[in-house]
């Protein structure tokens, strides 16, 4: 019952977060200068071509009126406006007749698939050498894992992605440089994603566990004779894992918005790729309904990310 209220809580949160991201994505897409409608049919078009369009679309209207549309949609007469608004699951249609959700769906797996594999890279790398940092701390491998570390925060993905594609892709020819197909495809999309989240996680799984070796439970489990591997990988690591969910699910959001620039190098159909896309031109139901799923994605992992830290420990869910 506890974690039913506690969910419920959270996920009205949800509601003004998703309407505050809704608000500012439809006030800065209107603020950007330059008409949608002739970008997309071009120079050459007619006015009244331009006109029909920009009608079919409500762009016509004031922009209240736009904004209330976007939410509650608006009845038609001529039934040529199929956009129902976003509180009926539908955010309407792109300039060239394409259906926003349906396009948005067939994306979205690729991004989540994307995104879970960079988590997967970061912690694979972070856990062991924050372990190893801290057992051996002060010493020549806790600085070197250190100053790889700094490294891999210093070092944007847009930086690593053409060096890994020169390397890997070009110079070696171990792996393919774009496309979505198989796991193959995912390799070095994944680490260039995951590596800056790992360089983060190694530095705070690192100073987690070094705190925790201080603890006198360290030292009564050491006194009663436990082995080091036991203390390190039984008591000391499992406590050590709350502050570092917390950075993963804080990081999530930051791994779904490295994946436009991410999927754009790789030539990966994914949401990033389509947001790009329709940014540049000017698709604003298409940017809109991108956007609105990675807030919601990010919100929903959040969300959940706090109710492990009841399985995690179960006096945080005691406290609150």
């Amino acid at each position: 019952m506890v974690v039913v209220l506690s969910f419920l809580k959270r996920m009205a949160i949800v509601v003004p977060v998703m309407w505050a991201v809704v608000t500012l994505v439809f006030v800065l897409i209107h603020l950007v200068p330059g008409d949608p409608v002739v970008m997309y049919l071009g120079d050459s078009a007619r006015p009244e071509e331009i006109q029909a369009l920009r009608h079919k679309h409500g762009l016509d209207l004031p922009l209240w009126q736009q904004y209330y549309r976007l939410w509650f949609g608006a009845p038609t007469t001529d039934g040529a406006d199929k956009h129902r608004g976003i509180l009926r699951g539908d955010l309407g249609e792109t300039f060239g007749g394409k259906n926003v959700m349906r396009e948005l769906l067939k994306r979205y797996p690729t991004t989540l698939k994307l995104a879970g594999a960079a988590m997967l890279v970061a912690v694979i790398i972070a856990v062991p050498l924050g372990i190893a940092a801290a057992v051996a701390r002060g010493r020549w491998l806790d600085t070197s894992i250190s100053v790889v570390s700094l490294g891999g925060i210093a070092l944007p993905n847009f930086v690593i992605g053409p060096l890994s594609i020169l390397v890997f892709a070009v110079y070696l020819d171990w792996l393919p440089v774009s496309g979505s197909d198989g796991f193959e495809h995912f390799i070095l999309p994944a680490t260039t994603l995951g590596l800056a989240m790992a360089a983060i996680l190694t530095r705070l799984v690192r100073s987690s566990v070094i705190e925790e070796l201080g603890e006198d439970y360290v030292r009564t489990a050491r006194a009663k004779g436990l082995p080091e591997r036991v203390v390190l990988f039984k008591h000391v690591l499992k406590n050590s894992l709350i502050p570092v969910v917390t950075i993963i699910g804080l990081q999530f959001g930051i791994i779904l918005t490295g994946a436009i620039v991410t999927e754009t190098i790789f030539s990966m159909p994914g949401v990033g790729d389509l947001t790009v896309r329709a940014i540049n031109e000017r698709e604003y139901n298409q940017v809109q309904a991108n956007l609105l799923a990675i807030a919601l994605t990010y919100v929903t992992v959040n969300t959940l990310t706090d109710l492990l830290y009841r399985f995690l420990d179960p006096r945080i869910a005691m406290d609150r």
